[in-house]
């Protein structure tokens, strides 16, 4: 089977490199641009192109597959892939891409679809509180997320699982259930099913305006804010005027304690009061500082109980 590879970031690297390790002749693998990052902001090429090169496979990085659409579509018809799939790529692939392939262009998405459709569905089941969670194949349609659905995995979502550790589950699902869903595609077992735009909702990209702690929310609401923000962008708050990232928590209490929000009531463990119960920060980085558990950081600078957090 010719497979055209669509993907960018770490989520979708495993599923190409289970494309090699099965056998699959992967003729082109399209990623984004590369990127600058760091203190020198060096250009550093997206994951999948690293996987790709290693593997000797030509990759294509067009800036859009809309503006340079002939040059792309072109080269993708001289392939004539039997399929081609796409894990997080991050563009939009135009009709004439879409009608390529024989078997059609297969998703790979980290929701169980029709819910969370959009560019942050892992971080939004974790921030949502959700039990569950999952990955779905999908034959791609010209709206978002919104294609015929072929095979789902579920998953439950861990009580301090955070989205980064979730992401990492979801990107190993997801490259089994590709190989699966392509296994049935190729003998005709797979019906496609339609789904009900009824019960989706919208995933919105993560933005840093969603990081700072609000105390006064309820204890199970800031748990799961910094659950679903960490590793990137991280939940948010100051300790004595200065920033400190909280990347992981656990609930210790849902009842009120009588404390201000935000304050310390346990400086040994840095347990803090919230308006119906009380959190404790497991792995912290305060300003200055490198990322740490939370028992390290305070053999270091230990804190006072009493000081409110967020002033």
């Amino acid at each position: 089977m010719k497979v055209v590879f669509m993907g960018t970031p770490d989520f979708a690297v495993p599923t190409l490199e289970k494309l090699y390790e099965c056998g699959y002749d992967v003729e082109c693998v399209f990623s984004q641009p590369d990127k600058p990052k760091g203190r020198g902001y060096k250009l550093t090429p997206p994951p999948v192109k690293v996987v790709a090169e290693a593997h000797n496979t030509k990759v294509l990085q067009p800036v859009s597959l809309k503006k340079d659409a002939d040059e792309y579509i072109n080269e993708l018809k001289e392939i004539n892939p039997d399929v081609i799939v796409v894990v997080a790529y991050g563009k939009i692939l135009p009709k004439e891409v879409l009608e390529i392939p024989r078997l059609g262009c297969v998703n790979v998405h980290g929701s169980l679809l029709p819910k969370y459709r959009g560019a942050g569905p892992i971080q939004w089941s974790v921030l949502n509180d959700e039990k569950e969670t999952g990955v779905t194949t999908m034959l791609m349609a010209e709206g978002l997320d919104t294609g015929d659905m072929l095979l789902k995995v579920s998953t439950p979502i861990g009580e301090n699982e955070t989205a980064a550790e979730l992401f990492d589950r979801l990107s190993l699902m997801g490259a089994d259930l590709l190989i699966e869903t392509l296994k049935k595609l190729e003998k005709g077992e797979i019906t496609p099913e339609k789904q009900d735009d009824s019960l989706s909702c919208y995933a919105p990209m993560i933005t840093k305006d969603m990081c700072n702690i609000d105390f006064s929310l309820s204890v199970r609401k800031i748990h799961k804010q910094i659950c679903g923000l960490s590793d990137y962008p991280c939940a948010v708050t100051t300790l004595e005027g200065k920033r400190l990232k909280i990347y992981h928590s656990e609930i210790v209490s849902t009842t009120p304690t009588g404390k201000e929000n935000g304050e310390i009531i346990d400086e040994k463990q840095l347990v803090v009061a919230c308006s119906d119960g009380a959190l404790k920060f497991t792995e912290i980085q305060a300003e200055g500082s490198n990322r740490m558990k939370t028992a390290d950081y305070l053999r270091g600078k230990p804190v006072s109980k009493g000081i409110v957090l967020g002033r």
